[in-house]
């Protein structure tokens, strides 16, 4: 079972919750609009819920995609799938059963979340293979990573409006830039094998790139707050807090220090956590 366990990531909940906070963001968005209730609290229970069983899912999915690749990268060699611990075919059994499971979630929401939900699926299906075709596989991460942004608005609503697409937008750059941080610890394996990605493209930049793409994921975050409360209100204050983890980040990342960047890559989930925090606090205060 400890294998199970392992092959799963679920010794590691930086992964669900990097994938749950947006969601709970877009239900911050949702609680603006609408009391929190028993429904809002048991749908935001379902997504932390269905956040465990996706990323659990996807990270066996994608060991089975990147085995032979695995091997070859110091990081990832010892991995179940990769160190035959676990078979390619026990692993395909396993990430059905949790992809049903998380089927099962996702049926208790409305017809419009349902179909929107489903239509991600191919997404998840390209994302192991966009290393080996484009610099770009942490955008790609951040379009799929974040869908749950918008399917959690469309639980409570038919349609979608601006401040849940840029929130989506806000998440996707957040992913971008996290996950840029994370892809440091492989680019020397990565360029043995010719795997690509953004922390091979912008080694050289990488303060500058993090601080495009942070800082503007951070702005949306503002707009949309603006937007909501209608005005700039003083506890807007709070926001300083998880300002500071991402400039924290940028000026901290190295090359070199593969253990520090992953470090900061952690220091994530308190960002997502405060983002929650504080736009529950001023949605609910304006």
């Amino acid at each position: 079972m400890k294998n199970y366990f392992l092959l799963m990531r679920l010794d590691r909940p930086i992964g669900f919750m990097l994938l749950f906070w947006p969601c709970a963001w877009g239900f911050a968005i949702i609680s603006s609009e609408r009391p929190i209730d028993d429904h809002w609290l048991t749908s935001l229970f379902l997504f932390f819920i269905g956040s465990i069983l996706m990323r659990s899912a996807g990270c066996v999915y994608n060991d089975i995609i990147d085995k032979k690749i695995d091997q070859k990268v110091s990081r990832t060699k010892f991995r179940q799938l990769a160190s035959g611990k676990i078979s390619t075919s026990k692993a395909w059994i396993l990430t059905i059963f949790l992809s049903l499971v998380s089927l099962i979630i996702l049926f208790q929401f409305n017809i419009i979340a349902i179909i929107f939900g489903l239509s991600s699926g191919i997404l998840i299906a390209l994302y192991p293979f966009m290393k080996r075709i484009t610099y770009w596989p942490q955008l790609f991460l951040g379009i799929v990573f974040n869908w749950g942004v918008i399917l959690s608005y469309l639980v409570f609503n038919s349609e979608i409006n601006l401040e849940i697409i840029l929130i989506y937008i806000s998440a996707i750059l957040w992913t971008l830039g996290y996950d840029t941080i994370y892809g440091l610890q492989d680019i020397y394996d990565d360029i043995k094998i010719g795997v690509k990605s953004t922390s091979l493209k912008f080694k050289k930049n990488i303060k500058e790139f993090l601080s495009i793409v942070y800082l503007l994921s951070f702005a949306l975050i503002l707009i949309v707050s603006i937007l909501i409360v209608k005005e700039i209100k003083f506890y807007f204050i709070f926001y300083l807090l998880p300002l500071s983890l991402l400039i924290y980040q940028i000026q901290s990342v190295k090359i070199q220090k593969s253990y520090k960047n992953l470090s900061l890559f952690k220091l994530n989930n308190y960002y997502g956590l405060s983002i929650f925090l504080i736009q529950i606090f001023i949605f609910n205060h304006a």
